[in-house]
């Protein structure tokens, strides 16, 4: 129990606000879908393993959802410290070798850092999320990724759902075969911003829901590319922002104090695509301790 001592702590001095406010917003988005969006697509004749796909991806989703909650990242304790230190090399730049936390006093094994939400040190600490309310480390970074892999499918399945419908509902009714008399008394063909305008005055809630799901799939879409990009290159998020960083200093736009000493990041922990893929399913840690034995 000592060594889950920190871990405990954290989960009782964490604002759950965030959390709360991730599951009423996917609650109010499927509720929408439900009342509005799967009724009528049935009337439609839409295929149902193609309207329960939403569902699936939720129930999954919320799976990753609880697991990137709950499971620790990767605490750091005096029970692991050495472990931890023997796991990754110090590149005696942006991870110095004997370099000890002022807060939890422990010697900062390279690719840790301290979470100031969470008041503790996380081995190959990548950032602090909010929406799950935990740091993502070393030994949740696989759970985080299948979330949100599974979030940003849930939205754009949602997306093309509701797409489909409105066209289809627009096919059907030959809307787009119709004319109307303009402002000056003209007759017009119908065409897309009236198509548009139509739907909108017709299916607010439905069309409110499209714009919704669309920005959240192209932010959440754009987001995930970073994070497997990250995956892919062995780097996490805290470093390739304090490699940015370093990168930055030696911009001769950028203003920088003389006590500012520029360091150039190096990736020395790449080991290749797979190799890199393979350590976010099998932390080094727990590779370390088999070889170990």
């Amino acid at each position: 129990m000592r060594a889950f001592g920190p871990h405990l702590k954290a989960l009782e001095d964490r604002n759950h606000t965030f959390v709360i406010l991730h599951l009423i917003l996917q609650g109010m988005v499927y509720t929408e879908y439900t009342w509005e969006i799967f009724g009528l697509c049935q009337e439609l004749e839409f295929s149902l393993n193609y309207l329960f796909l939403p569902y699936l991806l939720l129930i999954v989703n919320l799976v990753f959802f609880a697991l990137s909650c709950e499971t620790n990242p990767g605490t750091i304790t005096k029970a692991n410290e050495l472990l931890f230190l023997q796991v990754y090399e110090f590149d005696e730049g942006m991870f110095p070798k004997n370099m000890r936390c002022s807060t939890c006093d422990l010697r900062k094994p390279a690719r840790s850092k301290h979470c100031s939400v969470c008041n503790r040190c996380v081995h190959r600490f990548d950032h602090h999320c909010v929406w799950v309310n935990n740091c993502i480390g070393a030994w949740n970074i696989r759970y985080f990724l299948f979330y949100l892999l599974t979030l940003t499918a849930s939205a754009a399945t949602m997306a093309v759902v509701s797409t489909v419908f409105l066209v289809q509902l627009v096919m059907v009714s030959d809307l787009y075969l119709e004319t109307y008399v303009d402002d000056f008394g003209h007759l017009q063909v119908v065409d897309t911003v009236f198509v548009i305008q139509y739907l909108f005055l017709t299916f607010p809630r439905i069309v409110f829901l499209l714009g919704f799901v669309v920005v959240l799939s192209f932010l959440l879409g754009s987001y995930l590319c970073f994070c497997l990009y990250l995956a892919a290159t062995n780097q996490t998020t805290n470093e390739w922002y304090r490699g940015a960083r370093a990168w930055c200093q030696h911009c001769p736009h950028v203003a920088w104090t003389p006590s500012a000493e520029p360091q150039v990041y190096r990736n020395i922990h790449s080991r290749g695509l797979w190799s890199n893929l393979r350590e976010i399913f099998l932390p080094a840690v727990a590779h370390y301790e088999r070889k170990k034995k």
